[in-house]
């Protein structure tokens, strides 16, 4: 759909429907192809917004929000930017809870939307601008208080089927037919697993052949069955040390991919420099994941691969230098 063609109801209408580039420039040498999905396109600069779209859309729909009833989520920011675009349309309150950890930009785009946003302080041991699992753990105990204490709905991105989803339903058909199907390979990022979960089971559903690899980072590999060793990475938004993520059916699951830190980072940097398009550490594992990829599998493999969230969101990290 041409979301250009026409005046659109809101801006929830405009979330969806993002371009499928080619990395040429990036893969000269590699002999294969990445075709990225520009989810940092999307009003709220992120994926999550189809998330945040979904599981409102969803409540409204089942009875599960009421009219005027608060709605709260823990996040790293990307969903919380999705529900508070969403809570504005919709007319809800909105709270977000968060780590201290997490870049402060997101907490102020929340803000700057609409949103409440409470800032829940880092595990005691834990690097300042690097959360992990124990300061997740923290978030979630927080947003758990307040649910009860504001009588909020509850738009838990974990659990919710939304969350998966508008994944199957959106992402991975508009890369079905941006790509006619042909591609190689998937490769993601995994946070709370919804991306992968449901582009993944799209994927198989077509061709079994497509193969399916979740990209953690090196420390903190736990979907590989790997332990922690390094809890405090720098790649914000997942590898947040969760075993059991519902969304990801581990039928769908090839294998699974490491990226350290500064591969991240210099693959974040090299799309901005060679291909121009501006993100953040997730989309910087994904390309090292899938240039690692290429090269160790040779020639005339394509790669498709999602661009997660905008590098406005890191402009106060070491990122972007200054």
């Amino acid at each position: 759909m041409d979301r250009t063609s026409h005046i659109l109801p809101s801006v929830l209408d405009a979330i969806g429907h993002t371009p499928l580039v080619s990395l040429d420039r990036l893969t000269k040498e590699c002999g294969g192809k990445i075709y990225a999905k520009l989810e940092y396109l999307n009003p709220g600069f992120s994926r999550k917004d189809r998330v945040a779209r979904q599981l409102m859309l969803d409540a409204l729909q089942d009875g599960s929000l009421r009219p005027g009833q608060p709605v709260i989520e823990l996040t790293s920011g990307n969903t919380g930017t999705g529900l508070a675009i969403a809570c504005a349309v919709l007319g809800h309150k909105f709270i977000a809870v968060m780590s201290k950890g997490n870049s402060p930009e997101r907490a102020r785009m929340m803000r700057a939307l609409g949103a409440d946003v409470v800032l829940v302080d880092q595990a005691r041991g834990s690097a300042a601008g690097h959360v992990s699992g124990e300061d997740l753990a923290l978030v979630e105990q927080e947003t758990q208080r307040l649910t009860k204490e504001l009588s909020a709905f509850r738009a838990d991105q974990f659990i919710l089927p939304g969350h998966i989803d508008c994944h199957y339903h959106g992402t991975a058909q508009e890369i079905l037919a941006q790509t006619n199907g042909a591609f190689d390979a998937f490769c993601d990022f995994v946070g709370s697993g919804g991306t992968f979960g449901g582009c993944a089971r799209a994927f198989k559903e077509v061709n079994p052949r497509i193969q399916c690899l979740i990209v953690e980072p090196e420390g903190a590999a736990v979907l590989a069955g790997q332990p922690t060793t390094r809890p405090s990475h720098r790649i914000q938004g997942g590898g947040y040390g969760m075993r059991d993520l519902r969304a990801i059916d581990k039928r769908h699951v090839d294998g699974y991919l490491t990226v350290n830190d500064q591969d991240a980072v210099e693959g974040a940097r090299l799309l901005a420099r060679k291909e121009g398009i501006f993100a953040g550490f997730s989309a910087g594992a994904n390309i090292a994941a899938a240039l690692n990829l290429l090269r160790r599998t040779g020639s005339g493999q394509r790669i498709v691969i999602v661009i997660p969230d905008s590098g406005l969101k890191y402009l106060s990290t070491d990122l972007w230098p200054a």
